[in-house]
């Protein structure tokens, strides 16, 4: 499976209901602290960006990981973190530029996306439509068609 979360920032409304049903689903209670993913407020730009693991296609976080605790799912692409392996380094959370792997204050240990198998719970408990779980080429199509619309609405205002 070739699948991956798409964000369309544009779309989120900051409502925190896909981190929600993240740590409800991961750790079996409403907290945004056992959330796998987070929202960010960018006050700049005005827009809330969801951020969580992109699963890389040469992921950073499996390269520096000294005890192989981080591999890909062969099934579901994910990359994942097995926790009995994990000795709580934080080499991952550093060398993240998309801070996937985040440290749980409570216990201090190291949780990260794992596309929940591949029925991430994000996506469906996102109201709005900033998170898709979409094939990785069609992800790619519907980037640039998006792209495509903003530069003929910036032409067509220009003329």
């Amino acid at each position: 499976m070739n699948k991956i979360i798409l964000v369309n920032p544009e779309k989120c409304v900051g409502c925190r209901n896909c981190a929600l049903a993240c740590s409800f689903k991961n750790a079996g209670i409403f907290s945004l602290a056992e959330a796998r993913i987070g929202t960010i407020w960018i006050p700049k730009i005005g827009m809330n960006v969801p951020m969580l693991c992109q699963h890389c296609t040469k992921p950073l976080c499996m390269d520096v990981c000294p005890v192989g605790a981080i591999s890909r799912d062969e099934e579901t692409g994910a990359v994942v973190l097995n926790p009995d392996l994990c000795i709580g380094c934080k080499m991952c959370v550093v060398i993240c530029p998309f801070g996937g792997p985040r440290i749980e204050p409570e216990t201090a240990n190291i949780i990260k996306c794992d596309l929940c198998g591949g029925d991430p719970e994000c996506v469906k408990h996102c109201l709005y439509g900033a998170l898709e779980f979409v094939d990785a080429n069609e992800a790619a199509y519907i980037k640039r068609r998006a792209g495509a619309e903003r530069l003929a609405e910036a032409l067509k205002q220009l003329g």
